[in-house]
């Protein structure tokens, strides 16, 4: 990896760590970044040509694989058209009209250039609505960072084994509350406490950022419940679940009916694409119409729209993908199991559709305690082994794998040939 290290030498001598999102420098794994050159259907190729099955899947957002042709000529047809004109444009309002169409709770949608941002701008729509400060979030979950979001996250945080983040200021810190995922009297307790003060509730439908964690059945109705009953809002981050998990998202599955939606990855096509939307009433409390402000100059980017349209137009001709991806994520979580266990390795797996995790615990992993239980240095020497083998997996333990339209049949069994001889190796 000759031109990878070379460039890594000049990256960190013009950009803090050597990267432009923290988990990319795949320290927590004992390796050093890949530095990427093209993708084509379920491959990655780095800079010094060698090719690799890709399950990180940009983390999420490329369900139809590495420049999927339709995506491609949608971004290419937008292209000649203009980059960006900071003005309305056909296709915003045509996204827009897919997204409420898709999600029955959602009413009125902004667009917005990054998860970070949409996050952000619903919690300042939530506080300006109720008149409250406070937001409750579950430990683990992350939704970006802004200041008041990076309490107890997980994601980076986790990776990196840092507690908080210097520059926040304590006195935002201070307005966020935690509870542990899944654990409904903690929350209750919280509400009972500081419900008056408290303008939303915000939660990942299912976790994604801690590795997969799956929501118990009285998990989140009683989420939305209790907010409604204090009078806070029900927040549902489906940056990672939308379009993912299906059409519409984890609200479909778990039958949700939040007060707003934060939607990312998938919508954009691979390109820097999110959303926020809800009932109308919330919603025109945004600036121009009301008195909330939210703004950004390529917000509706024309090429990230027509990729994100492209993609949508993708699943929606084709709904059959999500069965497919989704058998395919079960033979890949449930042979890497079987494999790591054949070797009196101790492991355990969360799978979503077509999203999985496999934890280096015995699990079961059902929040951000238990998922902080994993073996990490386990995991680090299994992703260095999976990528001498041309397989790229998260660089990070707490991280989701990804099944993409992108891949054939013998793509996940060669894979699992690859987890095969690296469990050979690692057996204790």
């Amino acid at each position: 990896m000759e031109k990878s290290r070379k460039l890594f030498e000049e990256a960190v001598r013009a950009i803090p760590g050597g990267v432009n999102s923290p988990v990319r420098a795949c320290r927590s794994v004992g390796g050093d970044p890949v530095f990427v050159e093209r993708g084509r259907g379920a491959r990655i190729f780095d800079a010094d040509g060698r090719s690799y099955l890709d399950f990180v899947s940009s983390w999420g957002p490329l369900i139809c694989g590495h420049a999927a042709p339709w995506v491609v000529k949608a971004a290419a047809e937008a292209l000649e058209r203009g980059s960006s004109f900071g003005a309305p444009t056909e296709a915003e309002v045509r996204l827009a009209q897919r997204l409420i169409a898709h999600y029955p709770a959602t009413d009125m949608v902004r667009l917005v250039n990054s998860g970070t941002e949409a996050a952000m701008s619903a919690i300042r729509l939530a506080r300006g609505v109720t008149g409250r400060d406070r937001l409750v979030k579950f430990q683990g979950c992350y939704h970006g960072h802004a200041d008041s979001l990076l309490v107890a996250a997980g994601s980076g945080l986790a990776t990196l084994g840092i507690p908080g983040c210097p520059g926040v200021p304590p006195a935002l810190a201070e307005l966020t509350l935690t509870a542990p995922y899944n654990d409904v009297p903690a929350l209750t307790e919280i509400m009972t406490k500081f419900g008056d003060g408290v303008a939303a509730i915000i939660v990942e439908p299912v976790a994604g950022n801690m590795g997969v964690v799956l929501p118990e059945p009285d998990f989140l109705p009683a989420v939305a419940g209790l907010a409604r009953q204090h009078g806070a809002l029900f927040i549902c981050d489906e940056v990672i679940t939308g379009f993912r998990l299906g059409l519409g998202g984890a609200q479909a599955l778990y039958d949700l009916k939040p007060d707003l939606t934060i939607w990312g990855k998938i919508i954009g096509g691979g390109l820097p694409l999110a959303a926020f939307g809800g009932r109308r009433e919330i919603m025109e409390r945004l600036a121009p119409s009301g008195d909330v402000y939210q703004a950004g100059t390529l917000s509706g980017n024309p090429l990230a729209v027509a990729a994100g349209l492209a993609s949508i137009d993708y699943l929606e001709a084709n709904p059959s993908v999500y069965n497919r991806l989704a058998q395919a994520g079960k033979i890949w979580a449930d042979g890497l199991v079987e494999l790591a266990r054949g070797q009196g390795l101790t492991v355990c797996a969360n799978r979503a559709g077509s999203m999985a995790t496999l934890f280096f615990a015995s699990g079961p992993v059902r929040d951000y305690a238990s998922a902080l239980t994993c073996d990490t240095s386990l995991y680090g020497a299994f992703w260095r082994g999976m990528l001498k083998r041309g397989v790229w997996l998260p660089p990070s333990q707490f991280e989701a794998t990804f099944t993409s339209a992108g891949m054939v049949p013998d793509d996940v069994d060669t894979a699992l040939e690859a987890a095969a001889e690296t469990f050979r190796e690692l057996r204790p």
